[in-house]
């Protein structure tokens, strides 16, 4: 079970808690390994053993999200939840670029998860019946996507931090949309956005003096880690939810499963439910993380897939079959 540090460790622990494996991926794993250390002396208290561990991987590198890939596909175990949690809202900051030439908040959000998620399908099938679930949020109400200029540097829309975060948050539901589309009921993988909330983070941190004060005046519409993490814990583990899945497929509703910070089933946005636009961000999201458009399709059945992320040289790519990967000149 992968959790990808707040609203993290609360979840890692909890579902460590409850029997869970859990790995946590992380740019700073020492850390990450420093608080497992800390949890393990205090669960043992208790009587509890903590099944945790730490993988290295860095969102703004999608070849340290592809190596990761490949690492844990090179274990040939089974994953039965990914929970893509990591995510970024760089408040007043100006338009920043990963080096793979990727707008951070796309990149963090959506392009990174998009790649880790379907680069894992094979993980994922091992594990069966098993869960991909993104932390979403309710800003992707406000979100609008041109499948053309996901990096907002057309010119077409003045970039805020607001219309980047937005932006990725509502790519990020029509992409799930269209993979849950994609993967057929046998492989036994269900494909849902959670929304955990307004959760007291370290964002208020980067916030304006005044916006901050406003900020920790409303504590009864901000939840803590803990409470922030229900709706993810509840997504991740709930029989009822894969049975909602189902029925969404099986009714062919045009959008994947979205739960609420209260965790009920509910319906995202009026523009998340645009197709057309969604399956542009689908064939345009492949494109920017490496993949053809029909990876989901060949993981599917068995097939290679190469990535032009992953590998160890700048002339090299990834070629991924059936969780085996090698690299290729």
């Amino acid at each position: 079970m992968f959790c990808s540090l707040f609203s993290l460790l609360c979840k890692s622990r909890q579902l460590a808690q409850s029997g869970a494996h859990v790995v946590m991926a992380v740019r700073n794993t020492k850390a990450a390994n420093e608080l497992i250390q800390k949890w393990q002396i205090e669960s043992a208290g208790f009587g509890i053993a903590l099944n945790v561990e730490v993988m290295a991987v860095d969102l703004l590198s999608l070849d340290s999200v592809a190596r990761f890939a490949e690492a844990w596909n090179a274990r040939s175990a089974p994953l039965h939840v990914l929970i893509n949690n990591a995510g970024i809202f760089s408040i007043g900051e100006p338009q920043k670029f990963s080096k793979d030439g990727y707008e951070e908040h796309l990149q963090v959000n959506h392009l990174a998860p998009a790649l880790l998620s379907i680069l894992l399908l094979p993980s994922l099938i091992r594990g069966s019946p098993s869960r991909i679930v993104n932390l979403n949020s309710v800003m992707h109400h406000v979100g609008f996507v041109d499948a053309e200029d996901m990096n907002v540097t057309s010119g077409k829309r003045k970039f805020s931090s607001l219309v980047g975060y937005s932006s990725s948050k509502l790519a990020q539901i029509m992409f799930s949309s269209v993979l849950y589309k994609r993967l057929p009921a046998e492989a036994g993988i269900s494909v849902m956005c959670v929304s955990p909330g307004i959760v007291q983070t370290n964002v208020a941190r980067d916030l304006p003096k005044l916006i901050q004060t406003w900020y920790h005046l409303i504590p009864y519409f901000i939840f803590n880690a803990q409470e922030g993490s229900r709706s993810t814990l509840f997504a991740a583990t709930d029989p009822q939810v894969s049975e909602y899945c189902e029925l969404l497929k099986s009714d062919d509703w045009p959008v994947c499963a979205y739960i609420s910070h209260d965790c009920r089933p509910t319906n995202p946005s009026e523009e998340a439910h645009n197709l057309q636009t969604s399956h542009e961000v689908w064939e345009k999201t492949l494109d920017m993380i490496g993949l053809p458009s029909n990876a989901v399709e060949r993981f599917i059945e068995g097939e290679e897939v190469k990535c032009r992320y992953g590998a160890d040289n700048k002339n090299g790519s990834l070629l991924i079959h059936n969780g085996e990967t090698k690299t290729l000149d």
